[in-house]
């Protein structure tokens, strides 16, 4: 019997929907490291009417389907915010998933190719998942660990797949890990010490009782200190709100640091209890059972021993006075007093020399790569 030709369609309903969210549990179903998603949460993820990303943006959602079997999904993206930003007619794909077939991939990427084309774009990149602000890359090193919270995960045949494709590295990004057990350089310490006999200088934690007021301040320092970043864009009022509230279920503001010099905000540093830990083991399902077995491992179980710090950045015109410093000793400090015994400091971008050389001499250890992939189209 014939077998039925390889179709690619466009998501059209929940029930596509809901396919393209749990294409996830085939391909990895035999990986101990892959972090199963919310279910919940990827569905509001893409629903236009909850995530603020879509009012800036084109977004198509693509499902590869062969013998009635769903094997292969890919977004394409038109992120205005960029195109305006840093003038180029860059679009993007993201949530790419595929069977260990090349046919598959090659299919995917061509329907999103055209699709870009289309909108007059002129080259693609990704995967970006939506934006370089959110979830970004193809894990490239490291895959003998699970990834933390927000940092992407993949097989390695993915690879293989973009270059046979055609497809040029962009930009690599690092992540680095660091144990309690590997004590910071005095001359960090002294360093953060001069810094905080500065009058003009106030390193503080986050304050949730104003926490409406904070959220002003941290989104005034973020879209100032990546502003020069490749690929970087600022973040909507709605985006950067949106984001705020989901953080701040599970932030601790005992890791959270804003820097202000002379009343004004100058820097910003976050790191989060590394939820994937609790994830993994609840399989996309808070319920029946899955809030209670949440419940129980944060109440009960310290099953959370690690950290992400996610971001950490400080204003041009205040940078190299020490501040990152500051908070590079606060939140190995304020961590190891609350039990966590590592954490990962991602993502940086390859290039970034200064920050990444900054982390290897406090003596944190480069562990994992990931890729963005580009071409022309």
């Amino acid at each position: 019997m014939e077998k039925e030709e390889l179709k690619i369609r466009v998501v059209e309903n929940k029930k596509d929907l809901s396919d393209f969210i749990q294409l996830s549990w085939k391909i990895y179903k035999d990986d101990k490291n892959w972090v199963p998603p919310l279910i919940s949460e990827r569905k509001d993820f893409f629903n236009p009417g909850k995530n603020p990303f879509y009012k800036h943006a084109d977004v198509v959602l693509f499902l590869a389907e062969k013998d009635k079997k769903i094997v292969g999904r890919i977004a394409g993206l038109v992120n205005f915010k960029h195109i305006e930003t840093h003038q180029e007619k860059a679009g993007f794909f993201g949530f790419f998933e595929s069977i260990e077939d090349f046919e598959v991939a090659k299919k995917l990427l061509d329907e999103v190719k055209d699709w870009l084309r289309s909108k007059g774009m002129e080259l693609i990149r990704g995967p970006m998942n939506f934006s370089i602000n959110d979830e970004l890359g193809f894990l490239s090193e490291g895959f003998d660990f699970p990834p933390v919270f927000m940092m992407t995960y993949n097989p390695k045949y993915y690879l293989d797949f973009m270059e046979k494709y055609g497809m040029l590295k962009a930009k690599d990004l690092y992540a680095f890990y660091m144990e309690k057990s590997i004590q910071p350089p005095e001359r960090f310490k002294r360093i953060a010490e001069l810094v905080r006999k500065k009058k003009n200088i106030v390193v503080r934690k986050l304050n949730l009782n104003d926490f409406e007021g904070e959220i002003e301040k941290i989104k005034t320092i973020y879209n100032l200190a990546w502003s020069e970043n490749w690929g970087a864009i600022p973040m909507t009022d709605e985006e950067f709100e949106h984001l705020a509230r989901d953080f701040k279920k599970i932030v601790d503001p005992d890791l959270v640091f804003i820097a202000e010099v002379d009343g004004e905000p100058a820097g910003f540093s976050m790191a989060l209890p590394d939820i994937n830990q609790l994830l993994i083991k609840l399989n996309g399902r808070l319920f029946p059972f899955g809030i209670f077995k949440l419940l129980w491992f944060t109440k009960f179980h310290k099953v959370i021993d690690g950290l992400r710090l996610l971001t950490m950045g400080v204003i041009h015109k205040y940078q190299k006075r020490g501040i990152d410093t500051v908070f590079y000793i606060d939140t190995y400090t304020n961590g190891v007093k609350k039990g966590y015994k590592w954490a990962e400091m991602s993502w940086n971008l390859e290039d970034n020399f200064l920050i990444n050389h900054a982390l290897e001499t406090f003596g944190a250890k480069l562990y994992k790569k990931y890729r963005i992939y580009e071409m022309k189209i």
